[in-house]
């Protein structure tokens, strides 16, 4: 079952980060991104954060179960939706551990006309 975006928006809503919080819509399917990096994906309406040490540290009896198949098992934080401070300090200390994104490389460069 793919996600909806009234599911998507909901989670925004609750996560409350404004502009700094963006998603991208991937196979039916959302990624979630806080200042650029990937913190989290939206599966078959279930919000499912990166494993992290944030992840143990706040919520460590959250489910954990694989977002799409072939996947490892990620923790599955639909129970804090209701708990606002909570995913929002969740969201953001994840993405505090998560690596900034590469650069995209430009089609104008020579490497991407070979």
């Amino acid at each position: 079952m793919a996600t909806t975006q009234d599911f998507v928006d909901y989670v925004a809503e609750q996560i409350g980060l404004g502009d700094r919080l963006t998603h991208k819509k991937m196979f039916g399917e959302y990624a979630l991104y806080v200042d650029g990096k990937v913190v989290a994906f939206v599966c078959d309406n279930s919000l499912f954060v990166k494993p992290s040490a944030a992840a143990t540290k706040l919520a460590p009896k959250l489910p954990r179960r694989p977002p799409y198949p072939g996947a490892k098992d990620y923790p599955v934080a639909d129970e804090l939706l209701d708990e606002s401070d909570l995913i929002r300090q969740l969201i953001l200390e994840t993405a505090a551990l998560m690596p900034v994104p590469k650069p995209k490389k430009s089609a104008s460069s020579p490497k991407a006309r070979k």
